[in-house]
């Protein structure tokens, strides 16, 4: 039976979310049991606008028009139990080398080691998806047996057709490769898609309630 009481508490979970501290080193990440889910994904594909969205909150993540300015792993709780993890954007060309070693080193400390991770939601511009550093972030989660859910965010810049063509190739690409990994549509401007991501973050942090 569903618990009437749970639902009117879960309603807009995510808009709790609030800035608690950012990481340039693994010695700075947080030092707690909380369920974290992270978000990864090429800078300029649209990762803090999705986070933003997710949490109806305007500059919860910081967006930039230049890509590459997240440099830090920042952590978001949603309560004492649960946190969102945005992780630096990766592959942009213009980022010296020696910030992207930086920035690699950074996120194989906390991907291989933080023990708390459920899941990494996965982001990718529609209109280029499944790039080189795409496919290392999902190999990286098959070979830990990290769940992983693919965005495809800016929907918005194409049309109805084409967008669901462009999902349908990723589903496809990605069963070529034998990558079981859930995949949706979203859009950070027509707030499209947001039920669908709530509903895989509900499931890794255990919030079913049913």
């Amino acid at each position: 039976m569903i618990n009437m009481s749970n639902i009117k508490s879960m309603v807009n979970y995510y808009r709790r979310a609030s800035f608690f501290t950012s990481a340039s080193k693994p010695s700075q990440f947080p030092e707690n049991e909380m369920l974290e889910v992270g978000f990864a994904g090429r800078s300029n594909a649209g990762k803090s606008s999705a986070i933003n969205t997710l949490c109806d909150q305007k500059s919860l993540a910081r967006t930039s028009k230049t890509p590459g300015r997240t440099q830090l792993i920042n952590f978001f709780p949603l309560d004492e139990q649960r946190c969102l993890v945005d992780l630096p954007g990766y592959g942009y060309a213009k980022v010296p080398e020696k910030i992207r070693r930086e920035w690699q080193k950074l996120m194989e400390s906390y991907l291989g080691e933080r023990e708390q991770l459920r899941g990494l939601v996965i982001i990718m511009d529609i209109r280029h998806p499944l790039k080189d550093y795409d496919w290392q972030m999902l190999e990286w989660c098959e070979h830990k047996n990290t769940p992983a859910h693919i965005v495809l965010t800016k929907a918005d810049k194409l049309k109805k057709g084409a967008a669901s063509k462009q999902l349908l190739g990723v589903r496809r690409e990605l069963e070529d490769e034998n990558f079981d990994v859930s995949v949706q549509i979203f859009s950070a401007l027509k707030k499209s898609g947001l039920p669908e991501l709530q509903k895989v973050l509900d499931g890794w942090f255990g919030l079913q309630m049913l």
